[in-house]
């Protein structure tokens, strides 16, 4: 994978390192991490909408207390 830059302030620069060593990590290796947990974010959000609209839609609770016995109970 090729090499690029990107042009950010210095504070900005500085608090990135900060985390980094905090993480025992390079800057590189802290900003790879970060981009996949915010990609994953990212299609948890999605997934999140989906999931509500499909339970949102008339029917679909009852269905699946039908089919799969509803949620467990709580033990106190």
């Amino acid at each position: 994978m090729a090499d690029t830059t990107v042009k950010i302030d210095t504070a900005t620069r500085d608090r990135f390192a900060a985390i980094a060593a905090a993480r025992g990590q390079s800057v590189r290796g802290y900003l790879a991490e970060l981009a996949i947990e915010e990609e994953n974010q990212l299609a948890l959000g999605h997934a999140t909408g989906s999931f509500r609209a499909a339970v949102a839609r008339p029917g679909i609770a009852e269905a699946f207390d039908r089919d799969f016995g509803g949620l467990p109970r709580r033990v106190a």
